[in-house]
């Protein structure tokens, strides 16, 4: 980026969000890239990554191929950039920044969502256990193969620790640098902090929609939370005659934007009052000054509490999730005794991780493998590998 724009674009920001010229670097050293910033490379590459690809057959909560309408991750990816590119305007935010983490923050995602990557962790407990937002770090530090003189993308400090949301003590000591800030307690970027909220308004609210649309939940549940309650009253005042799937959608256009707000107007008190000069102060500041008021917070959890009981654990979402993870459970165990099984390039990859770190490496190359699927990859890999027929 020249001088000229990049003092033009900084000056839009608050003291305290992430500058891209102060950056703390990339694993692999690179020249300053021409009329971008750096957090705006690091989008970029995100968006023409495999990984970003494939997220457009991956489940959120239905499968694939359950039905066109739903949400997948990967528009449940875009649809977080969109809440959070939202927020961090109104905060004075680095939007560049904030787009990246949001779009890559699901990249390490089995298929199958949550069903899948229990799976997974369940079948790696002997070799170190699976988290998907390590492997989405592991994707963007390793797994991409697209530049010539590095592996992965090669992002920013900032995107990468943005996409670390949690990361357990004996991990954090592995990560150096990027796990630092979980053994010091310290917080990340603001840009960081608003995308993991971002990315809770859309998951609770996009669910609601797709539940409703599913009809694993209905209205007159919904109405006994006080969230929906509230917006389906403004809905129902305005609009008495709409027809009930605009109605759906007002309602859940409406919850998104009472959250936004709420997060917006709570953040903004906080930063005026602790009011943090640089991104130093952010991280040394004892708790995340992106948040919402305590009464949304309940609400929030109310919400959730709903979804989980209702939705997630419904019969028929169970009954999909149970199959996706004995999938899930067979490809590991057939994989790991025969790598044989596996494309040429996959099995280079078990041998390579194998020499390395022996039993634990050839796990992890495995766990690899299966974590990039999407849905119907690992389907159809299923039927390949156990269906005499195929």
């Amino acid at each position: 980026m020249n001088s000229a724009s990049a003092t033009i674009h900084n000056s839009t920001l608050a003291p305290c969000a992430a500058d891209p010229a102060a950056s703390r670097g990339r694993l692999h050293p690179e020249a300053s890239p021409a009329y971008r910033s750096e957090y705006q490379r690091d989008r970029d590459r995100i968006i023409h990554s495999a990984a970003f690809r494939r997220l457009e057959y991956k489940t959120q909560v239905f499968v694939n191929h359950e039905g066109d309408l739903f949400r997948t991750r990967l528009t449940h990816s875009i649809e977080v950039a969109q809440v959070a590119r939202s927020i961090a305007r109104a905060l004075q935010l680095n939007e560049d920044l904030t787009e990246g983490i949001a779009l890559a923050h699901d990249l390490g995602h089995t298929p199958f969502g949550h069903a899948g990557q229990d799976a997974l962790n369940a079948c790696m407990k002997s070799y170190g256990g699976f988290e998907h937002n390590l492997q989405s770090l592991r994707v963007v530090d390793e797994l991409e193969e697209r530049y010539a003189e590095f592996p992965g993308l090669n992002l920013t400090f900032e995107t990468r620790e943005g996409i670390l949301k949690h990361c357990s003590l004996k991990n954090a000591a592995e990560l150096g640098e990027l796990g630092r800030r979980f053994i010091e307690k310290q917080q990340p970027t603001l840009e960081a902090q608003l995308t993991n909220l971002a990315d809770e308004i859309a998951y609770n609210s996009h669910d609601v929609d797709d539940g409703l649309r599913s009809g694993l939940i209905t209205v007159e549940a919904l109405a006994t939370i006080t969230l929906f309650q509230e917006q389906y009253e403004i809905v129902r005042s305005l609009y008495p005659d709409l027809a009930p799937r605009r109605t759906i959608h007002e309602i859940v256009r409406r919850l998104i934007g009472c959250q936004v707000i709420d997060l917006v107007e709570t953040s903004k008190a906080a930063l005026l009052q602790a009011n943090p000069d640089s991104t130093d102060a952010v991280r040394r500041h004892g708790e995340p000054l992106i948040d919402f008021s305590d009464s949304m917070r309940a609400k929030n959890i109310e919400l959730k509490r709903f979804l989980r009981t209702r939705l997630y654990r419904h019969y028929r979402v169970h009954r999909m999730s149970a199959k996706a993870g004995r999938t899930i459970t067979a490809l590991f165990e057939a994989y790991i005794d025969d790598p044989r099984l596996m494309p040429e390039d996959a099995q280079q990859q078990v041998a390579l991780l194998e020499k390395t770190f022996g039993k634990d490496g050839r796990a992890r190359a495995v766990a690899d493998y299966i974590a990039g699927m999407t849905d119907r990859y690992a389907i159809a890999e299923y039927q390949r590998t156990f269906n005499p027929a195929n």
